[in-house]
């Protein structure tokens, strides 16, 4: 079984004890992603594979964070930040903006990318490296400007 999946339960329990819904809510949600993953493919997943699952969730709320923006329904984007904060607390440690350039131009320098062309090879070394620990647009943005898109 995977530490992470362990941590996760652990947290679980924890919400449980404190009487906090919100989180313990969150964390079901979590929990039931991840299972509903293993179920489909009749796998455990392993900690690898749950950050994938939890940096795919992440993603999916910056989005409707995003539309809920346009649409003027701030009390929906409250919703959405909150599940990010919880869902976070189980990633590694997000990279600053300065670790973020410092990884694209060593990537660049290691793929001697020199147009936008180039920029798949740059975010195939990136991916593995950052996952979960970075908004992957955010870094795509960066490496347009380094490769002077």
């Amino acid at each position: 079984m995977s530490l992470l999946k362990d941590r996760i339960k652990d947290d679980m329990k924890l919400a449980m004890r404190a009487k906090n819904k919100e989180r313990l809510k969150i964390i079901r949600m979590i929990l039931a992603a991840i299972k509903q993953i293993e179920v489909d493919e009749r796998v455990e997943l392993d900690d690898e594979r749950i950050i994938v699952t939890l940096d795919k969730m992440l993603k999916q709320r910056r989005e409707s964070i995003r539309q809920f923006n346009e649409a003027g329904r701030t009390d929906l984007t409250e919703i959405e930040e909150v599940e990010i904060l919880v869902i976070q607390d189980f990633l590694p440690k997000a990279l600053t903006q300065e670790e973020i350039e410092a990884m694209v131009v060593e990537a660049v320098s290691k793929t001697s990318a020199e147009s936008i062309k180039d920029m798949g090879k740059v975010m195939g070394i990136l991916r593995p490296q950052m996952l979960g620990r970075a908004d992957m647009s955010v870094v795509s943005s960066v490496i347009k400007a380094k490769l002077g898109a």
